[in-house]
């Protein structure tokens, strides 16, 4: 770390609740370790991106994908002099507060809880590291940095307009400043995310043969990395042949970052990690060639993996499995487990309740969610 935008451990705004600092680790390495110690993060295992958790072993996880997105993430950091720690935490932590199902079950959820405020997986996951893991007994919660709690809410970019409820309501105790952009090393998590699962939904569209090889050979910057592989290596055997491909796209997109990166930091010149939250626009980006190439494969990955037959007749089955789950405990609360009633004895409204409710069902894991549907629904999950 030798950037003087990097945010560095001894300049932190600190943690919501006064800790004693520990003698061995910075604060961003505690906040790490907390990350990846909580039950949510555990859970990962078993939540998907887009195929369901028991589909296949090969496909990847909410947990693996972390992983993915956190060496991406410290890849960048460490090229450009930014704080390792902080982006790892970031990147580790970015998905807590995915639901069930991939995206379909935050779709699922959001449409349950329109008339409750709505449900936001970002806002999700600041509640889970504030609030819902409770193991501490000084107070709830992971109490982690201002600075790791800032690139969780802002990695995308400034929250501004209608802000989600439960992010607002942690905003008011303790003001992340959502109106700027995130630090530099949130902004890495936040390319590192879209490098790694760019990379490996093609992957595993390729291993459940919803596209092959010849058509990724003729999509643009996928072209360039084909042709390279083909010059090397002629007669290469196919999985290897596809894998060397994917290989030099995952690298051409790092590049691509680190090389705008360096440019447009260098045109800023800022001067502090302040500076790079104040510039008015994100440091950390795809070149213009590059992010308008990459909507071509993100079209292609729309229509072709997230959009096919088997994959939207997926979508119908889990959805209805949140759709009869949800208001199952809110008009039965009692079928909730017993750590949960006790915050349900204290609800005064029925907007509490039904954010109770999606607090519970957001942490399920693919499995559970399937065995309680069965359980409390007599459903025999999906097929």
């Amino acid at each position: 770390m030798d950037a003087v935008f990097a945010s560095r451990p001894g300049e932190t705004r600190g943690r919501l609740y006064a800790e004693e600092e520990s003698t061995f680790r910075s604060c961003f390495q505690r906040d790490r370790d907390r990350i990846i110690h909580a039950s949510a993060f555990r859970r990962l295992k078993h939540k998907t991106q887009v195929f369901i958790e028991h589909e296949g072993d090969y496909f990847r996880t909410r947990l693996t994908h972390s992983i993915e997105v956190a060496q991406v993430a410290r890849t960048i950091s460490g090229v450009l002099g930014l704080n390792a720690e902080l982006t790892e935490a970031i990147a580790l932590a970015h998905d807590l507060g995915h639901p069930p199902f991939g995206h379909t079950g935050e779709d699922a959820l959001q449409a349950l809880m329109a008339p409750y405020g709505g449900f936001d997986h970002n806002a999700q996951t600041l509640k889970i590291v504030t609030s819902l893991e409770r193991h501490y007994a000084d107070f709830d919660g992971l109490n982690l940095t201002w600075e790791t709690l800032e690139g969780i809410a802002k990695h995308n970019g400034p929250v501004t307009g209608d802000i989600p409820f439960a992010l607002a309501d942690y905003n008011a105790r303790h003001d992340l400043e959502l109106h700027t952009f995130a630090g530099a090393e949130a902004q890495v998590a936040a390319l590192a995310d879209d490098i790694a699962y760019n990379n490996h939904d093609l992957h595993d569209g390729l291993r459940a043969e919803l596209f092959d090889t010849d058509e990724l050979a003729q999509m643009p910057l996928l072209d360039v990395c084909f042709a390279k592989v083909d010059a090397l290596y002629p007669g290469l055997n196919y999985y290897k042949r596809r894998h060397e491909a994917l290989r030099r796209f995952f690298g051409l997109l790092v590049e691509d970052v680190i090389a705008q990166a360096r440019e447009r930091l260098a045109r800023l010149a800022p001067k502090s990690a302040q500076d790079v939250r104040e510039a008015g626009q994100g440091m950390i980006r795809f070149s213009d060639p590059v992010w308008r190439d990459l909507q071509v494969i993100r079209d292609f990955l729309f229509h072709r993996m997230y959009r096919a037959p088997k994959v939207v007749e997926m979508r119908a089955q889990v959805t209805a499995m949140i759709e009869d789950l949800f208001p199952l405990f809110m008009a039965d609360p009692s079928q909730l487990p017993k750590q949960w009633r006790k915050d349900v004895a204290e609800v005064r409204s029925e907007t509490e309740l039904a954010r109770i409710v999606a607090d519970y069902i957001a942490g399920m894991t693919d499995r559970f969610a399937i065995q309680e549907h069965g359980r409390l629904c007599g459903g025999k999950g999906v097929v």
